[in-house]
């Protein structure tokens, strides 16, 4: 363990020491609203402090089993003090990972519900056929762990591929995992179109929102322009005899939001508030952090070719992580929603870099 670490961690202990104190003073019992302050901090650390304790054990065990091997001349016993050693080393590593882990400070959004939005960029029919493909990951994504998907705005092309589309994703940690996907995503195939066999790149966005209450953006009716018209299927056809479809444009910002996909009004009108409010949300998230405030765009870039946080080679069965450098030659379970390997490590990478900077 290197020098920062242990210092941080001997000062979270300290720390800790401190609210066991603070939680038997009787002025601060008497005191409701600081009390479960301090029983919040108190909690918090618990875990870390815990563990750090294991992580001194395993390497006080360690040492005295290589000092008690070292002077064993019974040949036996001195391999079993060895293969103690080598087994409190091996903890060791393990509790160290999970220390670091547990000193990044956990994102607020991480539990919460998700909604993702998806659109054909750079590509025409091809780039659609694939944002559709996207969809389909994410699904199976969900359904991995256990999360439920519900549609909240489709918007089919002519090519019958995804023109753009909004769904969200309702279970604990969702955002957690998600927002990992946010970014363009390009894909290199030869579409069915193709009768010379040709490769196409081709690019679809994905922008990731934390999905928000109403009690947590304020919205007023006021600054909403709320107009109604005919759903759309593939084509411009309209799908609906009446006016269900909504489209919600917030004055100041210029956000606008429609939403087509029930044949209720009032569903469609509630679904477009939803994603009004995630996007306010990350909007006002953004500016408190000072990034850009548009959120999507920084999370979707531009939609060229050039820009890309992953690439899915089907000629190679290849799929590109560029953020990590990482390359995996498994397609198809990764089009079958099998996630976790990249994101795992991009919450290690991210941990690496909070500890960096902390």
């Amino acid at each position: 363990m290197d020098t920062a670490l242990a210092e941080k961690l001997e000062a979270t202990e300290g720390e800790y020491a401190e609210t066991l104190s603070q939680m038997a003073d009787p002025e601060v019992i008497a005191n409701r609203m600081l009390y479960q302050e301090i029983m919040i901090r108190h909690g918090s650390l618990k875990p870390i402090v815990e563990t750090y304790r294991r992580y001194v054990t395993a390497t006080t065990e360690a040492a005295e089993a290589a000092q008690m091997a070292g002077d064993e001349a019974d040949g036996e016993m001195r391999r079993y003090l060895e293969s103690v050693v080598l087994e409190r080393e091996a903890d060791q590593k393990q509790l160290e990972t999970e220390l670091r882990r547990l000193l990044v400070p956990k994102d607020p959004n991480d539990d919460k519900d998700v909604i993702i939005e998806l659109r054909a960029a750079t590509g025409g029919d091809e780039a659609g056929l694939w944002a559709g493909d996207l969809y389909r990951m994410y699904e199976r994504y969900a359904e991995r762990h256990g999360w439920k998907v519900e549609t909240i705005n489709v918007s089919w092309s002519e090519g019958g591929g995804l023109a753009s589309g909004q769904f969200a994703v309702k279970g604990r940690g969702a955002y957690s995992r998600f927002k990992w996907e946010a970014g363009p995503h390009r894909v290199q195939r030869v579409p069915k179109t193709e009768s010379q066999g040709r490769v196409h790149t081709s690019i679809a966005t994905v922008a990731v929102l934390p999905e928000v209450e109403a009690v947590e953006i304020e919205i007023d009716d006021n600054d909403l322009e709320i107009a109604t018209f005919r759903s759309q299927g593939p084509g411009g056809q309209s799908v609906n005899t009446t006016d269900s479809a909504v489209r919600i444009t917030h004055k100041p910002t210029g956000i606008v939001v429609s939403c087509q996909d029930e044949k209720s009004q009032l569903q469609n009108k509630l679904k477009a508030m939803r994603v009004l409010r995630a996007r306010l949300y990350q909007r006002q998230l953004d500016e408190q952090l000072g990034e850009r405030a548009d959120a999507r765009k920084s999370q979707v870039g531009s939609g060229e070719r050039a820009e890309k946080i992953r690439t899915y080679n089907f000629k190679e069965n290849r799929v590109t992580d560029h953020r990590l450098g990482l390359t995996v030659h498994s397609l198809g379970s990764i089009l079958d929603g099998d996630l976790d390997q990249f994101h795992d490590r991009l919450a290690e990478l991210e941990a690496a870099e909070a500890l960096g900077k902390s």
